[in-house]
């Protein structure tokens, strides 16, 4: 799995994503055309465990907390980041996002939760802020930001 390769992977997602409101009707349809179990999420999935397998992915941080900018955003991306951390039982930075954030939970561990959510699709909008957090085991988490915008608060 190649960068190039993941970014087409990841068309259909910024096609749906691009350009509408980051809020919870967001999540909805997210959850709805693309879910946890689906065809598109599992591809995402495999895709991500094969790029960190690579070293490409995830290759900044320690243990506990892996993460790393996969797609930066540009007019290609229709102006979304995309980003991939990997996390163990862990509270992570505070962070601000002031365009919103689009975060699909990709648990390894059966219990693994990302802020409470298991897997699927969680939206945080406009002017939100908080600690990522996981409990429960590892899970991937990807999340695209608009404008690829993000504050880190410490």
């Amino acid at each position: 799995m190649s960068r190039e390769q993941f970014g087409r992977l990841m068309v259909p997602l910024i096609d749906v994503i691009a350009g509408k409101p980051v809020d919870r009707a967001l999540a909805d349809v997210l959850n709805r055309d693309f879910p946890g179990d689906g065809t598109v999420v599992t591809a995402i999935e495999d895709a991500c465990h094969a790029a960190i397998a690579a070293g490409w992915m995830c290759s900044q941080g320690g243990e506990g907390r892996r993460f790393g900018r996969v797609i930066e955003a540009t007019p290609a991306t229709k102006d979304l980041s995309i980003d991939v951390v990997d996390l163990t039982e862990i509270v992570g930075p505070l962070h601000r996002h002031p365009d919103g954030e689009v975060c699909l939970v990709m648990p390894v561990d059966a219990d693994a939760k990302f802020d409470g959510k298991g897997r699927g699709w969680c939206v945080y909008g406009p002017d939100s802020a908080h600690r990522p957090t996981v409990k429960g085991g590892r899970a991937l988490v990807l999340y695209l930001l608009p404008g690829g915008k993000i504050e880190f608060q410490e």
